[in-house]
């Protein structure tokens, strides 16, 4: 304070007071001019400065309001995705669900059709060893009854005389004649 004092006292002992020169004393003029400079700085520069200030304060404001609004929309589409997310596993969990039950609707269904077929074919079995067992009795009865006939014949044809054959075919012309008239 007291170089800032003697400053002010040199000024009025300089010869050339009153005109233009410059001060070699830097301790002494330094701090003037500074607190001149600042004071300028102050009072035209704090509208400017204040300026830049509220522009840069409105860019942040902006920049955090627009980042805020992003986050809402990121937020909601999030939610979006997450309801349409349980909505499809809601939905694979019932095509799984109704996939294991159509193939257990398919398995039974072929279970009971592959049942029916065997049932079938095993009747179709039996019927046709009953067929063939028919069959087989129908040609053993039939060589049976040739053979017999076959033995009668030669039993009658070698004991077979004319008369006896007479009587016999008249026999059998009674016989059909007594059949016409009872039909009749």
């Amino acid at each position: 304070m007291k170089n800032v004092t003697d400053s002010f006292v040199s000024l009025v002992h300089w010869p050339f007071a009153g005109s233009f020169g410059f001060n070699t004393d830097i301790l002494a003029t330094n701090p003037i001019n500074l607190s001149v400079v600042i004071g300028v700085l102050i009072f035209f520069g704090k509208g400017v400065l204040s300026d830049l200030l509220d522009n840069r304060k409105l860019r942040i404001l902006n920049s955090i309001r627009n980042s805020e609004e992003l986050q809402d929309g990121a937020v909601e589409r999030l939610e979006k995705a997450r309801a349409r997310l349980r909505k499809v596993e809601i939905e694979a969990d019932q095509f799984r669900v109704n996939g294991y039950s159509e193939i257990e609707r398919e398995k039974f269904n072929l279970i009971n059709s592959t049942s029916k077929t065997l049932d079938q074919l095993e009747n179709y079995k039996n019927e046709t060893i009953r067929f063939e067992q028919q069959r087989a009795i129908n040609q053993v009865r039939q060589r049976v009854f040739q053979q017999a006939l076959q033995g009668a014949l030669g039993t009658l044809n070698s004991c077979l005389n004319k008369e006896l054959h007479l009587r016999t075919i008249s026999a059998n012309i009674g016989i059909f004649g007594a059949m016409k008239e009872i039909t009749d």
